[in-house]
């Protein structure tokens, strides 16, 4: 009965055309993304992961429902697993908005991404620090000068607060990278600045470096007594907002006005602020980062600085 039936349809449906019909070829393996109407394409924004992605997500929630309501842009947040992963993403217009710190910034400036905007945070205003850290019972580092020979974990190679900028300091003291006996990077996606700290916490390394701030993220998971800040780097301009090569500037232009609208004393702006780490958000120039292609000109970092 089942194959009677099934013919029967079949025959029905080939009655429906007649022989004056064209007969339609549908190519399936050619697919289109296409926008419901009246709706723009999504703009990807992304947090260079120097914290867990679920860390970098909480901290940016507020802040694109904000800028999604304020611009009518779609704006939706993905995540790289590494810094340079995060550069490559920029590179290939897979990310549109990048919130990165300079070191990354003149990375992805090279492939013609540029700054537009630059934050101020709580402690550190529109500039921040690297950090030094050691265990505070560790009787063999006193100083700078017994770092020597010692093992060192940084957050990545890209890494401003985190590497850099404490490399610079350590330069300043005439101490080298050949100094150390090992220099190691965290591994694994996101959460890089925790790791170096559970490290040196854990013993594994005896030096680590990270942005001055990353303490507070693991206040709840160690005894922040254990651990002593040995030296802190000079300051350097902030963290910045860049838009990929080719993207809108009319979108660029409307993102830029949201953000800088937003204001600390303002009930509801308040808590997409404090939420995000940041008092304010002020306009930036790419030029404004002249001194960190200077301090990794003379680093000898990230190959041919621009």
């Amino acid at each position: 009965m089942r194959v009677v039936c099934l013919y029967m349809a079949l025959a029905f449906l080939l009655a429906g055309c007649s022989e004056s019909e064209p007969v339609v070829v549908v190519d399936m393996g050619k697919v289109e993304s296409v926008s419901p109407p009246g709706r723009d394409a999504d703009i990807t924004y992304a947090y260079l992961p120097q914290y867990s992605h679920s860390v970098s997500f909480e901290r940016h929630r507020r802040l694109l429902t904000y800028l999604r309501a304020r611009t009518g842009l779609n704006i939706r947040q993905v995540f790289s697993d590494s810094f340079a992963e995060h550069i490559q993403m920029v590179e290939r217009g897979e990310i549109d908005i990048s919130f990165s710190n300079p070191l990354v910034y003149i990375s992805i400036a090279r492939s013609g991404a540029r700054a537009f905007a630059r934050i101020v945070e709580p402690d550190n205003g529109a500039d921040f620090q690297g950090q030094i850290i050691v265990r505070a019972d560790n009787p063999d580092i006193r100083n700078l000068e017994d770092c020597r020979g010692k093992r060192l974990i940084a957050v990545d190679p890209d890494s401003a607060g985190g590497y850099l900028y404490p490399l610079g300091l350590f330069m300043n003291h005439g101490i080298v990278r050949s100094d150390f006996r090992e220099i190691a990077f965290a591994s694994g996606s996101g959460g890089k600045q925790e790791t170096v700290i559970l490290a040196v916490h854990a013993g594994a390394y005896d030096v680590g470096t990270i942005r001055k701030g990353a303490l507070e993220v693991v206040r709840d998971k160690i005894d922040l007594g254990q651990i002593r800040v040995l030296a802190e780097s000079e300051a350097y301009p902030g963290w910045v907002y860049a838009v990929r090569a080719g993207f809108s500037p009319s979108h660029r232009d409307r993102i830029a006005r949201a953000l800088f609208a937003l204001d600390i004393h303002r009930p509801k702006d308040e808590p997409v602020l404090t939420e995000a780490e940041m008092v304010a958000i002020i306009p930036a120039r790419d030029s404004d980062y002249e001194s960190i292609r200077n301090l990794a000109r003379r680093l000898s970092l990230g190959g041919e600085v621009p």
